[in-house]
C-alpha cells in the first residue's frame, strides 16, 4: 500500500482562525502559550511509533520558540511553512501575502539551516478566489503546497478540485505540486478523511475505512493533519458560538488515542518523502 503523509500544523490554541472574532492578534502575548509542550507530546508519540512527519510551522511560533523548530528538524521531521501569523489568504492582498510568505520561509530556513519545500495556508484558505497565491508560492521557491480541500465548507474548499497530488498552476501558469487534503469519494461526493476535527468528530471506523479505500482501491496516498492543541483537552476555553465550540473542543480528550490508532495501522512519512522530493529535507 502507499505510504501516507502525516502533518502537523504548528500553532497555538489562540491562533485559530475561528477565534479571531474573540482574540485579537495584538493580544496574543497575553495568553498562556501551550504550543511547545503540546508539540513535544506529538514528537514523543511519533518517536514511539518510529514515524516521521511534516510540521507546518507558523512564523510567529518560530520567532517565539526557535529551539522547538530546531528540535523538530533534529528529530528527523520535515519543517515546512504555515505562513507567518495565521491570516486567511483570501482576506489578504497579494502584496501582504507575498511579504508574510517570504518572511515566514526565511525565518524557518534561518532556524533550521535547511530549505523549506512545503507550504500550507491557514485554515486551507487557498480557494477559488485566492488561486493567485499559488504563483506567489512558486516565486518564493516552494516545491509543493497542501492548502486546498476538495470539499464544500463554509470557510474553505474548492468543489471538484482533483483529489490527489498533481502539478497545479496559478493564474500566471506557475507550476508546483499540490497535495490536496484527503477525501474519499462516495455517492458522487467527496467526504473528508484528512484528520483534524474530522478525526475527532467522525466515527473512527469511517476514517480508517476511507484511508484504506483510497490506499487499496485507488492506489493513492492520503494526507493526515492535526494541531498540537488537539491533544490538549485542558487548554483554556474561549467564549465562542456553538458551531465553533463543537468544531474546536469536541473529543479533544480522544484525539491522541485516535491518532495512535492510525499510526498503528497505516504507514506514514513526511510530505516531501511521499512526493519523492525530499532532497534530504527529512533526513
Amino acid at each position: 500500500m502507499p505510504t501516507n503523509a502525516l502533518t502537523v500544523d504548528v500553532e497555538d490554541y489562540y491562533h485559530v482562525s475561528a477565534f479571531s472574532g474573540q482574540i485579537r492578534r495584538e493580544d496574543w502575548p497575553s495568553f498562556e502559550s501551550r504550543v511547545e509542550r503540546n508539540t513535544h507530546r506529538l514528537l514523543d508519540c511519533f518517536d514511539t511509533y518510529r514515524v516521521r512527519a511534516t510540521f507546518f510551522v507558523l512564523g510567529v511560533v518560530a520567532e517565539q520558540c526557535p529551539a522547538l523548530v530546531t528540535e523538530i528538524g533534529n528529530r528527523g521531521h520535515e519543517v515546512a511553512s504555515h505562513g507567518y501569523a495565521h491570516e486567511l489568504v483570501y482576506n489578504q492582498t497579494p502584496q501582504r501575502f507575498r511579504e508574510e510568505t517570504w518572511r515566514s520561509k526565511a525565518l524557518l530556513e534561518d532556524v533550521t539551516g535547511r530549505a523549506v519545500l512545503g507550504y500550507r495556508a491557514a485554515s486551507y484558505s487557498i480557494t477559488s478566489r485566492s488561486l493567485w497565491a499559488l504563483d506567489i508560492l512558486q516565486d518564493a521557491g516552494f516545491s509543493y503546497d497542501s492548502s486546498i480541500f476538495p470539499i464544500r465548507h463554509d470557510r474553505y474548499g474548492i468543489v471538484g478540485f482533483p483529489r490527489f497530488p498533481h502539478q497545479v498552476s496559478g493564474e500566471n501558469g506557475a507550476g508546483m505540486i499540490e497535495f490536496p487534503l484527503s477525501t474519499v469519494s462516495l455517492w458522487g461526493r467527496n467526504l473528508p478523511i484528512a484528520g483534524g476535527g474530522y478525526l475527532r468528530i467522525l466515527p473512527t471506523a469511517f476514517t480508517h475505512w476511507g484511508i484504506a479505500r483510497v490506499n487499496q482501491r485507488e492506489g493513492q496516498p492520503v494526507i493526515i493533519y492535526l494541531h498540537p492543541w488537539e491533544v490538549d483537552p485542558d487548554q483554556p476555553q474561549q467564549a465562542v458560538g456553538l458551531l465553533t465550540r463543537f468544531r474546536h473542543y469536541r473529543n479533544l480528550h480522544r484525539m491522541e488515542e485516535r491518532l495512535t490508532g492510525l499510526l498503528g495501522r497505516f504507514e506514514f512519512s513526511t510530505v516531501a518523502r511521499v512526493l519523492g522530493i525530499d532532497k534530504g529535507a527529512d533526513q
